[in-house]
């Protein structure tokens, strides 16, 4: 039997990615714009500070494709509080070109440069020699030692994706571990730095939204990047042929969000030997997470039930087929490792046989989405009097426009419905336990602040808030639908 969580307190909270905070660096960090933030939510009596992926990015730089389920990504270390440390100067910094954009990430200048600057902190920091540093790297050896190998093995070979890599060392050979072992042992403890430093200040401001009365929801992709540490060296864990290609890919089939469907590409996981094991690396993944969020978002909840699997080399999702995921085997598992930290569970897409059923079972609150409700049915469940309390509605999620966007392309024109803040109202004043709103919905920002536009590369990822956004009168504004609501934090 899986144990049943307990229905969130009443409550609210505000969806930001640490990514699209102001900084002088070319991409929100975990820094003081981070803590500012976190003032600002307790101005504005929010309970909760729903984030993105925070794992370090690969390819079209989604933080759903991470090269590890467990490692954070060096492009959120805030440089600031490298140079208070001493470890970085005026010098370094000076000249360093991130982009001339504040309202936009440039990922191409980060990659270029943030690794430079962060390399000069680390040959100056020390931190190798301390007892913190030496207590962080064995309570996290179980995947730091094979994140910092893959990622120095990364440079190594051009950033070319592992399976493209010298035979012995992408089928990890013994005598060609140890042989990369010594050669990269430098850029090895280079990528363990990036780490400590990285869950050193998540730590830090984690510690500053607990004074604040914030609790944090970290957001959990269901499945990894095939290029990732996490394949390269468990590669048992997913289903992979005799030369390590995966037999079979992940996605979602046609729906509003694409007429071909959403072709992932993340391999599968290999259920039966995760089983066999008692799901060890799905436990040691949560473990790591309940130790970071008070919440944790799960995203495509439904694979657990049904995964939707494409024919790896397929060209679209059109042609994939459903499978029976493990279900509520899995989330006993997950009861073992999770401690107080709760669940949020990404129910959205395609309805599923058995995802309500495991949702009764285990207590997880499944996720209503106010630009899903406006079609004219009058049974459609994500219209607010709709809701029952264990769920937690949104205006909109990170695949949305924002508020402003969809009400100017639904052509709502009269007051009522052309004004955002009311579906803020509608959410609000809704049964339903928790009501998370975008940041850009507060402030009315249009389609130039959405975060993705599900099954496009390019553009996404890149939105970052005006430094000038946030003042007193917003917070006092969202304070007052708190109250007026009783969603003030308990």
């Amino acid at each position: 039997m899986c144990r049943v969580q307990e229905v969130f307190d009443r409550g609210a909270g505000i969806l930001l990615p640490v990514s699209s905070l102001p900084s002088n660096w070319g991409i929100g960090t975990l820094g003081k714009e981070a803590k500012r933030f976190a003032r600002f939510l307790q101005r504005a009596r929010q309970t909760y500070w729903q984030i993105l992926p925070v794992g370090p990015t690969s390819f079209g730089d989604s933080p759903f494709q991470s090269f590890s389920a467990f490692a954070g990504n060096p492009y959120l270390i805030d440089l600031d509080l490298l140079a208070e440390e001493g470890l970085l100067t005026e010098e370094d910094l000076t000249g360093a070109d991130f982009g001339g954009d504040p309202s936009d990430i440039d990922y191409g200048k980060l990659f270029t440069m943030r690794f430079e600057i962060l390399h000069k902190a680390f040959a100056r920091s020390g931190c190798e020699q301390t007892p913190e540093y030496a207590a962080f790297t064995a309570r996290h050896a179980g995947w730091l030692e094979d994140y910092a190998l893959f990622m120095a093995l990364k440079y190594h070979f051009g950033q070319r994706p592992w399976l493209e890599w010298e035979e012995d060392i992408a089928l990890r050979d013994p005598v060609a571990l140890a042989r990369y072992r010594q050669l990269l042992a430098d850029e090895i403890a280079f990528w363990k730095f990036t780490q400590f430093v990285f869950f050193n200040q998540l730590s830090d401001l984690k510690a500053h939204l607990k004074e604040c009365g914030v609790r944090l929801i970290g957001d959990m992709p269901i499945y990894v990047s095939m290029d990732s540490a996490d394949v390269w060296a468990c590669g048992e864990n997913f289903l992979l042929d005799e030369n390590r290609r995966p037999t079979k890919v992940a996605g979602v089939p046609p729906d509003a969000f694409s007429a071909t469907g959403q072709l992932w590409g993340n391999p599968i996981y290999n259920w039966a030997y995760l089983e066999k094991t008692g799901f060890a690396w799905w436990k040691a993944r949560m473990a790591h997470a309940a130790a970071v969020y008070d919440v944790i978002r799960i995203d495509h909840f439904i694979g657990f039930v049904k995964y939707y699997t494409i024919a790896y080399g397929a060209e679209t999702a059109m042609e994939g087929v459903y499978e029976d995921g493990p279900g509520q085997k899995l989330i006993e598992a997950f009861d073992e490792v999770l401690g107080d930290t709760k669940i949020i569970a990404e129910d959205l897409g395609v309805s599923i046989d058995g995802v309500k059923q495991l949702l009764a079972r285990t207590g997880y609150p499944s996720m209503k989405i106010l630009q899903f409700a406006f079609d004219g049915n009058p049974f459609n469940e994500h219209l607010p009097f709709r809701y029952q309390n264990n769920m937690v509605a949104y205006s909109g999620t990170h695949d949305n426009t924002t508020m402003q966007a969809f009400v100017q392309e639904m052509g709502f024109t009269d007051g009522l419905r052309a004004d955002v803040w009311n579906y803020i109202r509608y959410a609000y004043s809704s049964v339903a336990a928790t009501a998370i709103i975008p940041m850009q919905d507060f402030l009315r920002l249009g389609e130039e602040a959405r975060i993705n536009t599900p099954a496009t590369l390019g553009q996404n990822w890149r939105w970052r808030m005006d430094k000038d956004a946030l003042d007193d009168a917003l917070a006092d504004r969202i304070a007052e639908l708190v109250t007026c609501f009783g969603r003030q934090p308990m």
